[in-house]
Protein backbone atom coordinates (compact mmCIF):
# COMPACT_ATOMS: atom_id res chain seq x y z
CA UNK A 1 0.00 0.00 0.00
CA UNK A 2 1.56 3.46 -0.83
CA UNK A 3 0.77 6.67 1.09
CA UNK A 4 -2.44 8.89 1.08
CA UNK A 5 -1.26 12.64 -0.47
CA UNK A 6 -2.88 15.52 -0.19
CA UNK A 7 -2.11 18.18 -2.54
CA UNK A 8 -3.20 22.19 -2.37
CA UNK A 9 -4.63 24.93 -4.62
CA UNK A 10 -2.56 24.53 -8.32
CA UNK A 11 -3.39 27.88 -9.72
CA UNK A 12 -1.97 26.61 -13.27
CA UNK A 13 1.10 26.00 -11.71
CA UNK A 14 1.96 22.63 -13.81
CA UNK A 15 5.40 23.15 -13.32
CA UNK A 16 5.09 23.03 -9.88
CA UNK A 17 3.00 20.32 -9.67
CA UNK A 18 5.61 18.28 -11.48
CA UNK A 19 8.27 19.85 -9.35
CA UNK A 20 6.65 18.71 -5.79
CA UNK A 21 5.83 15.45 -7.25
CA UNK A 22 9.91 14.97 -7.95
CA UNK A 23 10.62 15.87 -4.62
CA UNK A 24 7.98 13.70 -2.94
CA UNK A 25 9.02 10.97 -5.19
CA UNK A 26 4.96 10.35 -5.51
CA UNK A 27 4.37 6.80 -7.27
CA UNK A 28 1.60 4.80 -9.16
CA UNK A 29 0.69 3.81 -5.47
CA UNK A 30 -0.12 6.56 -3.84
CA UNK A 31 -3.46 8.06 -3.58
CA UNK A 32 -3.93 11.60 -4.43
CA UNK A 33 -6.31 13.75 -3.04
CA UNK A 34 -6.75 17.24 -5.10
CA UNK A 35 -8.16 19.87 -2.93
CA UNK A 36 -9.93 22.22 -5.87
CA UNK A 37 -8.27 25.26 -7.33
CA UNK A 38 -6.20 23.56 -10.34
CA UNK A 39 -6.70 26.61 -12.79
CA UNK A 40 -6.65 30.38 -13.07
CA UNK A 41 -3.10 31.97 -12.22
CA UNK A 42 -0.37 31.12 -14.25
CA UNK A 43 -0.15 30.39 -17.68
CA UNK A 44 -0.59 26.44 -17.82
CA UNK A 45 -4.03 25.33 -16.69
CA UNK A 46 -5.38 23.42 -19.73
CA UNK A 47 -1.80 21.75 -18.82
CA UNK A 48 -2.61 20.96 -15.25
CA UNK A 49 -5.98 19.14 -16.11
CA UNK A 50 -4.87 17.55 -19.02
CA UNK A 51 -1.88 16.18 -16.97
CA UNK A 52 -4.80 15.36 -14.15
CA UNK A 53 -6.34 13.08 -16.70
CA UNK A 54 -3.64 11.19 -17.28
CA UNK A 55 -2.69 10.85 -13.70
CA UNK A 56 -6.62 9.51 -12.89
CA UNK A 57 -6.12 6.89 -15.13
CA UNK A 58 -3.16 5.29 -13.74
CA UNK A 59 -3.55 5.58 -10.17
CA UNK A 60 -5.95 6.47 -7.71
CA UNK A 61 -6.72 10.24 -7.48
CA UNK A 62 -10.03 12.12 -5.94
CA UNK A 63 -10.24 15.59 -7.19
CA UNK A 64 -12.05 18.23 -5.49
CA UNK A 65 -13.90 20.87 -7.23
CA UNK A 66 -12.79 24.37 -5.96
CA UNK A 67 -14.42 28.04 -6.75
CA UNK A 68 -12.01 28.85 -9.31
CA UNK A 69 -12.79 25.28 -11.25
CA UNK A 70 -16.62 25.84 -11.07
CA UNK A 71 -16.18 29.18 -12.99
CA UNK A 72 -14.21 27.22 -15.67
CA UNK A 73 -16.39 24.58 -15.92
CA UNK A 74 -18.76 27.75 -16.81
CA UNK A 75 -17.04 28.62 -19.22
CA UNK A 76 -16.15 25.84 -21.27
CA UNK A 77 -19.81 25.03 -21.03
CA UNK A 78 -21.14 28.27 -21.95
CA UNK A 79 -18.49 30.05 -23.47
CA UNK A 80 -18.63 33.17 -21.46
CA UNK A 81 -17.55 33.98 -18.21
CA UNK A 82 -18.23 37.02 -15.43
CA UNK A 83 -15.58 39.67 -15.89
CA UNK A 84 -14.51 38.87 -11.83
CA UNK A 85 -13.22 35.40 -13.06
CA UNK A 86 -11.44 36.92 -15.65
CA UNK A 87 -9.83 39.83 -13.72
CA UNK A 88 -8.75 37.11 -10.89
CA UNK A 89 -6.53 34.56 -13.16
CA UNK A 90 -9.49 33.43 -15.71
CA UNK A 91 -8.01 35.24 -18.51
CA UNK A 92 -5.06 33.14 -18.04
CA UNK A 93 -7.04 30.34 -18.48
CA UNK A 94 -9.13 30.94 -21.55
CA UNK A 95 -5.28 32.14 -23.16
CA UNK A 96 -4.38 28.21 -21.89
CA UNK A 97 -7.58 26.81 -24.32
CA UNK A 98 -6.73 28.89 -27.27
CA UNK A 99 -5.28 25.89 -29.24
CA UNK A 100 -7.67 23.28 -28.34
CA UNK A 101 -10.30 21.88 -30.64
CA UNK A 102 -13.87 22.05 -29.43
CA UNK A 103 -14.27 18.07 -29.29
CA UNK A 104 -11.36 18.64 -26.50
CA UNK A 105 -12.59 21.37 -24.27
CA UNK A 106 -15.45 19.19 -24.23
CA UNK A 107 -13.38 16.16 -22.59
CA UNK A 108 -11.99 18.72 -20.39
CA UNK A 109 -15.85 19.72 -19.30
CA UNK A 110 -16.22 15.96 -18.89
CA UNK A 111 -12.89 15.70 -16.45
CA UNK A 112 -14.79 18.95 -14.51
CA UNK A 113 -18.01 17.60 -14.60
CA UNK A 114 -17.02 14.57 -12.27
CA UNK A 115 -15.20 15.96 -9.54
CA UNK A 116 -16.65 15.70 -6.19
CA UNK A 117 -17.81 18.47 -3.31
CA UNK A 118 -16.02 16.81 -1.13
CA UNK A 119 -14.71 13.46 0.05
CA UNK A 120 -14.71 11.11 3.77
CA UNK A 121 -12.57 8.75 4.09
CA UNK A 122 -12.67 5.52 5.97
CA UNK A 123 -10.68 7.78 8.95
CA UNK A 124 -13.67 10.15 9.14
CA UNK A 125 -11.23 12.92 7.83
CA UNK A 126 -13.14 15.65 5.00
CA UNK A 127 -11.51 16.92 2.31
CA UNK A 128 -13.28 19.90 0.98
CA UNK A 129 -12.19 23.01 -0.87
CA UNK A 130 -13.12 25.86 1.15
CA UNK A 131 -15.85 24.83 4.18
CA UNK A 132 -19.07 24.95 5.36
CA UNK A 133 -21.46 26.50 7.52
CA UNK A 134 -24.10 23.80 8.83
CA UNK A 135 -23.40 22.29 12.35
CA UNK A 136 -24.84 19.16 10.48
CA UNK A 137 -21.70 18.70 7.58
CA UNK A 138 -21.43 19.22 4.56
CA UNK A 139 -23.79 17.35 3.52
CA UNK A 140 -26.81 18.75 5.48
CA UNK A 141 -25.54 22.13 3.33
CA UNK A 142 -28.28 24.46 2.43
CA UNK A 143 -26.15 26.40 -0.33
CA UNK A 144 -23.66 24.41 -2.41
CA UNK A 145 -21.47 26.87 -3.25
CA UNK A 146 -20.22 26.79 0.63
CA UNK A 147 -18.29 23.53 -0.46
CA UNK A 148 -15.64 26.24 -2.87
CA UNK A 149 -16.30 29.89 -1.17
CA UNK A 150 -17.07 29.31 2.66
CA UNK A 151 -14.04 30.74 4.95
CA UNK A 152 -16.00 30.77 8.02
CA UNK A 153 -15.11 27.35 8.57
CA UNK A 154 -11.36 27.96 9.21
CA UNK A 155 -11.81 31.74 10.17
CA UNK A 156 -13.25 29.89 13.49
CA UNK A 157 -9.91 27.69 13.37
CA UNK A 158 -7.84 30.63 13.34
CA UNK A 159 -9.83 32.84 16.11
CA UNK A 160 -10.40 29.91 18.36
CA UNK A 161 -8.80 29.91 22.28
CA UNK A 162 -6.13 26.85 22.34
CA UNK A 163 -7.27 26.09 25.48
CA UNK A 164 -10.38 25.64 24.96
CA UNK A 165 -11.30 22.10 25.56
CA UNK A 166 -13.37 20.07 22.96
CA UNK A 167 -16.16 19.07 25.85
CA UNK A 168 -17.00 22.96 25.93
CA UNK A 169 -20.35 23.83 25.09
CA UNK A 170 -18.49 26.54 23.05
CA UNK A 171 -16.20 24.33 21.10
CA UNK A 172 -17.63 24.55 17.70
CA UNK A 173 -19.74 22.08 16.53
CA UNK A 174 -19.20 21.96 13.15
CA UNK A 175 -15.58 20.99 14.05
CA UNK A 176 -16.44 17.83 15.95
CA UNK A 177 -18.28 16.33 13.22
CA UNK A 178 -14.46 15.12 11.52
CA UNK A 179 -10.97 13.90 13.19
CA UNK A 180 -9.40 16.00 11.00
CA UNK A 181 -10.57 18.46 7.66
CA UNK A 182 -8.27 19.27 4.66
CA UNK A 183 -9.03 22.64 3.19
CA UNK A 184 -7.67 24.82 0.41
CA UNK A 185 -9.11 27.85 -0.66
CA UNK A 186 -7.56 30.54 1.93
CA UNK A 187 -4.02 31.14 1.49
CA UNK A 188 -1.85 30.65 4.78
CA UNK A 189 0.22 33.61 3.31
CA UNK A 190 -2.64 35.68 4.96
CA UNK A 191 -1.34 34.97 8.39
CA UNK A 192 2.00 34.72 8.10
CA UNK A 193 3.07 30.97 7.09
CA UNK A 194 4.69 29.86 4.00
CA UNK A 195 4.02 25.99 4.79
CA UNK A 196 0.94 24.47 5.99
CA UNK A 197 -1.36 25.16 9.09
CA UNK A 198 -2.74 23.30 11.72
CA UNK A 199 -5.62 24.62 13.40
CA UNK A 200 -8.01 22.93 15.71
CA UNK A 201 -8.21 19.80 13.97
CA UNK A 202 -8.07 21.39 10.57
CA UNK A 203 -5.05 21.92 7.78
CA UNK A 204 -4.72 24.14 5.38
CA UNK A 205 -2.79 23.12 2.15
CA UNK A 206 -3.09 26.31 0.51
CA UNK A 207 -0.03 27.93 0.50
CA UNK A 208 -0.51 30.83 -2.20
CA UNK A 209 0.79 29.02 -5.36
CA UNK A 210 -1.11 31.78 -6.88
CA UNK A 211 0.50 34.24 -5.97
CA UNK A 212 3.99 34.23 -4.18
CA UNK A 213 3.93 30.86 -2.35
CA UNK A 214 4.99 27.50 -3.17
CA UNK A 215 2.42 24.61 -4.04
CA UNK A 216 2.73 21.90 -0.98
CA UNK A 217 1.85 18.54 -1.02
CA UNK A 218 1.31 16.50 2.73
CA UNK A 219 1.43 12.79 4.06
CA UNK A 220 -1.81 12.83 5.18
CA UNK A 221 -0.96 10.23 8.48
CA UNK A 222 2.82 11.17 8.98
CA UNK A 223 2.11 15.59 8.24
CA UNK A 224 5.27 14.56 6.25
CA UNK A 225 5.61 18.30 3.86
CA UNK A 226 7.11 19.05 0.17
CA UNK A 227 7.07 22.03 -1.09
CA UNK A 228 7.80 23.12 -4.88
CA UNK A 229 9.63 26.41 -5.34
CA UNK A 230 7.90 29.43 -4.78
CA UNK A 231 5.73 29.63 -8.50
CA UNK A 232 7.13 33.12 -9.27
CA UNK A 233 10.57 31.71 -9.76
CA UNK A 234 9.28 29.14 -11.69
CA UNK A 235 7.53 31.43 -14.28
CA UNK A 236 9.65 34.37 -13.57
CA UNK A 237 8.09 36.51 -16.55
CA UNK A 238 4.42 35.67 -15.75
CA UNK A 239 2.41 37.48 -13.04
CA UNK A 240 0.11 34.66 -11.60
CA UNK A 241 -2.64 36.32 -10.05
CA UNK A 242 -0.54 39.30 -8.72
CA UNK A 243 -1.45 41.73 -11.48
Amino acid sequence: MGRTLVIGDIHGGLKALQQVFERAEVTDDDQLIFLGDYVDGWSESSGVIRFLMGLSEKQECILIKGNHDAWTEDWLLAGTGPDVWLFNGGQSTVESYADYSQQDKEIHLDFFQKMKNYHVDSQNRLFIHAGYSSMHGPEKEVYSSNYRWDRTLWETAVAMDKKLAKNSEFYPKRLLLYHEIFIGHTPTLYIGSKAPVNKANIWNMDTGAAFTGALSVMDIDTKECWQSDPLPLLYPYEKGRNA
